[in-house]
């Protein structure tokens, strides 16, 4: 059986359904995209089925933080505590689960309690634990090796975001196809912040009148950041844009410093730490093109952000990111720096080019919604009620 596409679901019989959203995991303000994907499918769903009754299951940092208005029940726990979450999430979530009379307990962050009087449907993002092993180190390596598998192996329904990754949860966990639902993410907030003015932001990073090539991603090794330094290194001084890399700092952010220098494009490379919304969406506002060189990705929304605002995108073509983006942006082999270089100059002295990708892209990016995102994801709480 093909693995299912659950945007078409019916979503008739919810309506007396209680949910009960596992968010055990998450840390306001530290959990990143995953984060992201919990607070805007939330809003989604309530907009989507208001009747559905729906309770978080949040930890004490979330709660301290109010992070939603909707009814929660605390599991006392730390989730900065690794083996706190994981005793929260696998022992005090199915008990609390079935005293608030659960039908239904989503997790949405890769891992799930692996038993429970309720249907488990888990949120796998990537396997990126398996196929990128450096992107996560100590307690948290081992943890996600098996509490990952677990969850896929427990869980009636398994949502994740891309077809590409559907076929490693298939291939690398043995998930049957029957029980995967792939269910895009959207492309972010609807409403966006007001950008930090050209002016200003130029000035406090120094960009002169430069174009500039916006690379968004945390400082990891399976982002392939260095390959777009080892690019700019091949494009002459006088064509050479600066490549400006939000995003949060890791131990490997020195290794592409000194990359930087080695190629002699330190003076051309601006690593940030992690943005602001007023600062990130004012990047996107003077960006000539968007270059995604990841080796690894379970959905590839930095390609949606950038596409959403008009910035023409040049991509990696491995995993999900050739999916996600289409025909909408040039893909390359992100372990082919002449490539990555090659394209980037295309995108700054081709107007036509880039025009048509602004265009395209814009139009890609309108067909991945939250309201989209949320009505696959009911379509999949239905096919766990059924099973």
């Amino acid at each position: 059986m093909p693995i299912v596409s659950a945007i078409e679901g019916s979503n008739r019989t919810l309506g007396a359904v209680h949910v009960g959203l596992n968010l055990v995991y998450l840390v306001p303000g530290e959990t990143g995209g995953m984060e992201v994907y919990a607070r805007e499918l939330v809003a989604a769903l309530r907009a989507e089925r208001p009747d559905l009754k729906l309770t978080l299951f949040v930890n004490r940092e979330a709660a301290a933080g109010r992070w939603s208005e909707l009814p929660s029940v605390t599991v006392p726990v730390h989730a900065r505590r690794r083996a706190e979450w994981v005793l929260g999430e696998q022992l005090l979530l199915p008990r609390l689960a079935a005293r608030a009379g659960v039908d239904i307990v989503h997790s949405l962050g890769s891992t799930a309690p692996g038993r429970g009087r309720f249907r488990r449907v888990t949120t796998i993002h990537d396997l990126i634990y398996r196929l990128a092993p450096e992107a996560h180190g100590g307690l948290n390596a081992l943890g996600m090796r098996v509490l990952v598998p677990l969850a896929a192996r427990r869980s009636h329904r398994v949502i994740t975001g891309s077809r590409h990754s559907a076929h490693d949860l298939e291939r690398l966990l043995g998930v049957p196809a029957r029980r995967i639902d792939v269910v895009p993410h959207g492309f972010g907030a609807p409403q966006r912040p007001q950008a930090e003015p050209e002016a200003e932001l130029r000035a406090r990073l120094a960009l002169g009148d430069r174009p500039v090539v916006l690379s968004v991603g945390a400082k990891r090794a399976h982002k392939n950041l260095a390959a777009v330094i080892d690019a700019l290194g091949l494009i002459a001084p006088d064509r050479r844009p600066v490549a400006v890399m939000p995003g949060y700092p890791t131990p490997h952010e020195e290794e592409l410093r000194r990359r930087a220098r080695e190629r002699g494009v330190d003076g051309d490379v601006r690593l940030l730490g992690w943005a602001s919304d007023v600062t990130l969406e004012g990047l996107y506002a003077i960006a000539a093109a968007a270059v995604l060189p990841s080796r690894y990705e379970g959905f590839g929304l930095p390609v949606l952000e950038a596409m959403a605002r008009g910035v023409p995108v040049a991509c990696s073509n491995r995993s999900s990111l050739p999916e996600v983006a289409g025909d909408a942006a040039l893909t390359f082999d992100p372990d082919d720096p002449q490539a990555i270089a090659v394209a980037v100059e295309r995108l700054l002295s081709d107007g036509g080019l880039a025009a048509r990708l602004r265009d395209a892209g814009r139009a890609r990016a309108a067909g991945f919604t939250w309201s989209q995102a949320a009505r696959g994801t009911l379509a999949s709480y239905e096919r766990a009620l059924a099973t």
